[in-house]
């Protein structure tokens, strides 16, 4: 009977559990279909924003724009961390986390670990890594808490000015790109300086253009917008991805816990006509006995 009450208990639990994922699923679903409309609406703007700026940019000589690509000698490196708030999320953290170290034990091997700087997006990058004795840089971590285009630019603009300041040499994002729900694709992007031949290779029609205003000034707006741009892209591929993880992870777990019901129940059954079979064979021979 014990192993009977322990196996009924057992199922109890897995139901549970099973109703718990089920609807975790439900709502990786619902903010799926949000994330996953944001970033389909972000990215032809993101990328009519760099062909703008292939166009206009076949030289950008002005002082005010090229501290944005200049190459410097790599002493000091931020690395920004995407990862999310909550676990049960399948491998979308721990292949950010797994990309992070292989850059930090290959690219940047040879920088001291005080020279490093890993700012975290998201709490599970923070609890993982920031451990490693890299510096740490805290100050956007709940960034998907409050997820708007306001929030971002600034976000944004902070990067571009501790760039700017020569803080840092360069500037890295690691996150996953959302392909699909069941695919995300761990990117790691240099976002600062700018890869020069990133621009250029747009910059292939030389029309002869009026600009008004001048093309220096449409460059100077142009140049951080994008860059800005290319931020919330990262942040709204990673959160989409962030979700349809869950959202496959919790399917996966919802059956499992189905498949495991299944395996409880028939060793509840075979326990159970086990325990008939025994309490009848009990009774006849008693009967038996008294009758002998």
């Amino acid at each position: 009977m014990a192993n009977l009450k322990e196996t009924r208990t057992r199922i109890t639990s897995v139901t549970s559990t099973q109703q718990i994922t089920k609807a975790m699923k439900l709502v990786s679903a619902t903010k799926l279909r949000k994330a996953q409309g944001a970033i389909t609406q972000m990215r032809p703007y993101a990328e009519k924003l760099k062909a703008m700026l292939g166009n206009l940019s076949g030289s950008i000589e002005d002082t005010s724009l090229a501290k944005y690509f200049e190459e410097r000698e790599v002493k000091k490196v931020l690395i920004v961390v995407l990862t999310s708030d909550r676990g049960l999320c399948g491998a979308f953290n721990s292949n950010v986390v797994k990309r992070t170290k292989l850059i930090l034990n290959t690219k940047y091997k040879d920088l001291p670990k005080e020279n490093i700087t890993l700012l975290f997006c998201g709490k599970k990058g923070f609890d993982l890594l920031s451990k490693l004795g890299y510096k740490n840089d805290t100050t956007f971590r709940d960034m998907f808490q409050r997820l708007e285009a306001n929030e971002v630019f600034t976000f944004a603009q902070s990067l571009l000015d501790r760039f700017t300041n020569q803080e840092f040499d360069r500037v890295e994002i690691i996150y996953n790109h959302f392909r699909n729900a069941a695919t995300q694709i761990i990117t790691e992007e240099q976002f600062l300086p700018v890869d020069s031949e990133e621009f250029s290779g747009n910059g292939g029609m030389n029309n002869d253009y009026i600009f008004e205003p001048s093309k220096v000034e449409i460059l100077g707006d142009l140049v951080p917008r994008s860059l800005k741009t290319q931020v919330y892209k990262a942040l709204l591929d990673s959160f989409a991805s962030e979700h349809g993880a869950r959202m496959v992870a919790m399917d996966k777990a919802t059956d499992n816990a189905g498949e495991l019901l299944k395996s409880l129940r028939l060793a509840y059954n075979q326990a159970r006509q086990a325990a008939i079979t025994t309490e009848l064979s009990e009774i006849v021979g008693g009967a038996a006995a008294l009758n002998g």
